[in-house]
């Protein structure tokens, strides 16, 4: 449990993290304090806001609606990863949730998960999560398939770390809306294991250093989005069916050959990286010097991933 972040606190812990901070107009005095207590606090709630294009979202967290009155979250992350502080205390968006998740954030007292909610908003055994928690209302559809960017998510990354790190809280002091009360979906899109597991390297490093992953491995389905698009460039003259006469279409590839060139290139990579493991690992029976030899290797490695990568 802990006192909530002034004000002040609040910014200079996002812009210690790296976050691109706006402070909405009014802000600073935008809560619901007056409905009941704001802390003491135990957590940070991620929240998907079901709004498309066209929507002025941070009015809409800001100001709330006829249903229900803002603020709507402490902040609202918006797709192009700035921060829109929006509330300052207590806010609309936790709501009604279990006792039990209660417990095992102050805790931080669960494996991949904290175990399974069974209250929500009214329910005979809900407790008030809106004095307990920040809460950031990020943008998205919230139907599974809207993409969240990547400077998007690594904003919502930061932005949580900064309140965990100025509390002294681990990465299990967040957790997605559905982990809190069983009538929420959110976030949708992504995986609240995944993310608890980016926030705890960010919180391994100094405040500002992560950056995220980088961009994550194509699939299938990202490949043959690629390919039904109508980017080309000129074939390499080594390429199958090249032909030298700009109207033939085999005078071109498209971007679609080239992405998956360029990935069998590096699951091939990959793939010679892993058996280096391995027998990396079968020599650390016999006693071999692992750091000597890590040194002496990964100049090694380096120079063949960027050969490969070259071909």
């Amino acid at each position: 449990m802990a006192a909530p972040l002034t004000a002040d606190q609040l910014v200079a812990a996002l812009r210690a993290e790296g976050c691109d901070v706006h402070e909405v107009s009014g802000w600073r005095t935008n809560n619901r304090n007056h409905k009941g207590p704001w802390g003491p606090v135990n957590g940070v709630m991620v929240h998907h806001t079901v709004t498309g294009p066209g929507t002025d979202v941070v009015g809409l967290i800001f100001n709330g609606h006829s249903a229900l009155p803002g603020p709507l979250a402490t902040g609202c992350i918006t797709k192009n990863g700035r921060v829109h502080l929006t509330g300052n205390g207590r806010a609309n968006h936790a709501g009604g949730g279990d006792p039990d998740v209660l417990t095992a954030v102050v805790n931080e007292s669960y494996g991949s998960y904290p175990p399974p909610t069974n209250e929500h908003e009214g329910s005979a055994g809900a407790v008030d999560g809106n004095g307990r928690f920040y809460g950031w209302e990020c943008e998205n559809e919230g139907d599974g398939q809207d993409p969240w960017p990547r400077v998007q998510y690594i904003a919502m990354v930061k932005a949580t770390a900064g309140i965990c790190r100025a509390h002294g809280w681990s990465a299990k002091s967040a957790i997605g809306h559905l982990e809190w009360s069983d009538w929420k979906p959110d976030p949708r899109g992504f995986d609240m294991k995944n993310f608890r597991s980016d926030l705890a390297t960010c919180l391994a490093l100094p405040a500002g250093a992560w950056e995220g992953e980088d961009d994550m491995a194509l699939t299938v389905a990202d490949i043959q989005l690629l390919a039904s698009k109508d980017g080309i460039w000129k074939a390499p003259k080594d390429a199958p069916d090249y032909s030298d006469d700009p109207n033939d279409p085999n005078h071109y590839w498209s971007l679609g050959t080239h992405i998956v060139g360029l990935t069998t290139k590096i699951r091939g990579v990959e793939g010679r990286l892993a058996d280096v493991d391995r027998k990396i690992d079968a020599l650390s029976v016999g006693g071999v010097d692992l750091d000597a030899l890590a040194a002496k290797v990964a100049p090694l490695l380096a120079a063949e991933l960027a050969a490969r990568l070259a071909e």
